[in-house]
């Protein structure tokens, strides 16, 4: 499975943007995909995730409510909808898939990962 994530960029707080992050390969393995991102100086943390098949999802409390995650089932895309950005979500995000499991929120979870895309919210 390889992923490609794109959508990053600049806005202001308040503002929205939309990352995607486009799966190829062999696709029938992914079991569930995810968000995690990783600030300046901080570890890398969970942001939100879903079954491949849509039936679940699962949100950190700090985007809950303002970010939202979805599938193209034709494209085989997740999509990462973010609005009223604060400037504590300035990190860079990265997409990953998982084979085995509904762990979400543990990076060991996921066998795939996408490379990062930034993210930068000014005050």
């Amino acid at each position: 499975v390889q992923l490609q994530a794109c959508g990053g960029g600049l806005v202001q707080a308040g503002g929205s943007l939309t990352l995607s992050c486009a799966a190829s390969g062999r696709t029938s393995d992914i079991d569930n995909m995810g968000w995690f991102r990783q600030a300046p100086g901080k570890e890398r943390e969970f942001v939100v995730a879903m079954r491949w098949s849509g039936t679940n999802s699962d949100y950190a409390d700090s985007v809950k409510g303002r970010f939202t995650i979805s599938r193209d089932f034709i494209k085989d895309t997740v999509s990462l909808q973010m609005n009223i950005l604060k400037p504590e979500d300035t990190a860079v995000y990265y997409c990953a898939a998982g084979s085995s499991g509904w762990l979400p929120r543990y990076e060991n979870r996921y066998d795939y990962w996408g490379q990062g895309t930034l993210v930068t919210v000014s005050s």
